[in-house]
């Protein structure tokens, strides 16, 4: 089945970036002159997405704005002769859908993936990116087209980007076979243990069956702490899922905390065309 619909969860309350957060959702942060999410839904218009799933905080009022139309800035642009400037805030041409998550329940990445499973069709996969870091193709090219073209059909497919050595241990660290498949996720490696140099991102294309396999594990009351969406991926590779790894061709930019996001937004004013 075609893969035709994303999930970008963006509730969380950002605390790595308080008090700027305290006002400012987290993915509505600037990176460059546009919020970061944009940047991952603009590679998902890229790759022929039709539907966008939103998973948003009860507080969430931003990311809404930002996608709707805005007459009175439309009319006040036109009045001012500065019609060339609409097309940069012109709604997206895309079905965009909010999904509440609350704040007091189960958090994890796994939880915003499984509010969004009911709303899809039996067998259908979907792409999932996370709305607090991205991709940077210079040339336009898009990401997710290369996921959804690795994963296709029954398949699951998970981006992978190149990190050095030294930093590794800081982040969960793909396991690839020699044909190019994922065996497993280790997190935080100790010094000299990753079994790779390519890193997970949280970028995906995820099968029908793992899908449901995530809404299981999100459905469970024994998880101690946090419901991780890599937690089910062992089970799925275990009976014989088949998760492709993709290396990124792109530049990784990541604004989670203040350091990264400075250091992206210098990366980007240099390097954007």
């Amino acid at each position: 089945m075609q893969c035709t619909k994303a999930i970008i969860p963006v509730a969380g309350w950002g605390t790595r970036r308080l008090p700027v957060t305290k006002t400012i959702e987290k993915c509505m942060l600037p990176l460059g002159n546009r919020p970061v999410v944009d940047y991952a839904v603009q590679d998902c218009i890229a790759a022929g997405i039709r539907d966008i799933y939103f998973v948003v905080s009860e507080q969430s009022t931003q990311i809404r704005d930002f996608y709707r139309s805005n007459v009175d800035l439309n009319n006040y642009l036109r009045r001012n002769g500065k019609a060339d400037l609409l097309p940069l805030i012109a709604p997206p041409k895309v079905n965009l859908h909010y999904m509440v998550q609350s704040s007091y329940g189960k958090y994890g990445t796994a939880i915003p993936v499984s509010l969004v499973v009911p709303q899809l069709d039996p067998g259908e996969p979907v792409v999932v990116l996370m709305g607090d870091d991205c991709v940077y193709n210079a040339d336009g090219t898009s990401e997710v087209a290369r996921l959804i073209e690795a994963a296709g059909e029954d398949r699951s497919a998970i981006l992978g980007v190149h990190m050095p050595p030294d930093q590794l241990s800081r982040y969960g660290v793909l396991d690839v076979a020699d044909d190019g498949r994922l065996r497993g996720v280790v997190e935080k490696p100790a010094p000299g243990e990753a079994p790779s140099e390519m890193i997970n991102v949280s970028k995906y294309v995820l099968s029908y069956d793992l899908l449901q396999r995530i809404a299981a594990h999100a459905d469970r009351d024994d998880v101690a702490g946090e419901y991780y969406i890599t937690d089910p991926f062992n089970g799925y590779l275990a009976a014989g899922g088949h998760m492709a790894v993709v290396p990124t061709k792109g530049h990784y930019l990541d604004t989670g905390t203040l350091e990264t996001w400075v250091a992206a937004n210098n990366w980007l004013l240099e390097h954007q065309g």
